[in-house]
């Protein structure tokens, strides 16, 4: 892919030798035509590598709709999610805050602090897996998860909250709305669905989307120069795709302890804990980079607290390469592009 840029750079600048008699009556300069041929490589290399947001991360088996969603809005704000009614999912996954409550471990029902750090469930949907172990395969599956986990939401058991939330005569209604079809509809199922969902709606289009549909102007020069440096420094071999990420597992430390660099105090082995599978051992799932500004700390254990130090790491551990001060800079110049913009209705 570099080379193919490089290239593509050459070609381009052979061929715009010369100022014609029309650039030199418009001003033209030949460096702003070499700049204009490097900046029209890089956005269809970019639109090539990253694609296209879509505006609904749909799911087959769970169709959207706007019942099925105002339910899971409901559900996913209601602290009678939890065993003593202490936290909802929003404790963890704060919408204000781009879906994290910005520590490094979230508190759960008990005020037990969980293991790993809280994913945002902006965007979420369009990951390949659930969890940094990826031991969800959606969203749906991924939303019983922590009301069952006796550190996180701690319900006893599923029965417990069906029998809870089939006393609250809301409930009675939106349920029924949201899965005309079935008889009983308040389900544990249709629970994970709803929260499913709403969350597949949670997709925050940003100025980086409105760059790679043709506005140039989208960007500035260091945020260009900062995706410039992404791509050729090699995030791209795991960060691609619409969501920056999300698509597949890696070492975290593929040229060095991990833990050496963040300074962990725990060292976590990952998905070896779920598969106890040699291979495994420090794998966990790639993160998209949505909002990645907004989201620290860092990694999975929130270990990181500077997002400028944790693109340093990276480059180190997964790249094996040291970035210098200013492509570092530029690099989070480009990552605060992904900042995207939370419809009000979904708050």
């Amino acid at each position: 892919m570099i080379k193919q840029l490089i290239f593509g750079v050459a070609v381009l600048t052979l061929i715009s030798c010369g100022n014609t008699k029309e650039d030199q009556v418009a001003g033209i300069s030949q460096q702003d035509k070499d700049k204009a041929g490097r900046d029209s490589i890089l956005h269809a290399t970019a639109a090539n590598i990253f694609g296209t947001l879509p505006l609904v991360a749909d799911n087959p088996d769970n169709p959207v709709t706007d019942n099925k969603v105002k339910l899971g809005k409901t559900l996913f704000f209601d602290v009678r999610l939890s065993k003593d009614n202490t936290i909802s999912c929003n404790s963890c996954h704060n919408l204000n805050t781009y879906g994290v409550d910005n520590e490094r471990f979230s508190a759960g029902n008990d005020k037990k602090l969980g293991g790993r750090n809280a994913n945002t469930v902006f965007n979420v949907a369009l990951e390949f897996a659930q969890f940094w172990d990826g031991r969800a395969k959606d969203v749906e599956e991924q939303a019983g998860g922590p009301i069952l986990n006796k550190v996180e939401m701690a319900i006893p058991d599923k029965d417990f909250l069906i029998n809870r939330l089939s006393k609250v005569k809301e409930y009675q209604d939106l349920f029924a709305k949201a899965f005309p079809e079935d008889k009983k509809p308040i389900t544990f199922l249709n629970v994970q669905k709803a929260i499913g969902a709403f969350e597949r709606r949670l997709i925050t289009p940003s100025r980086f989307d409105v760059y790679l549909k043709g506005d140039q102007t989208a960007l500035t020069d260091k945020e260009k120069e900062g995706l410039n440096t992404f791509i050729s420094a090699g995030c791209i071999n795991c960060h691609s795709g619409n969501v920056i990420g999300g698509r597949m597992f890696q070492k975290f430390g593929l040229f060095g302890n991990y833990w050496d660099y963040t300074k962990s105090t725990k060292i976590d082995s990952g998905r070896y804990d779920l598969t106890k599978n040699e291979a495994d051992k420090f794998v966990f799932k790639v993160p998209m980079l949505r909002n990645i500004a907004k989201t620290g700390p860092y990694f999975h254990d929130g270990s990181v607290s500077s997002l400028k130090d944790a693109v340093g790491i990276m480059a180190q551990l997964q790249l094996n390469k040291k970035l210098s001060g200013k492509e570092a800079d530029d690099i989070v110049a480009f990552l605060n592009t992904l900042t995207g913009d939370v419809a009000t209705e979904l708050k």
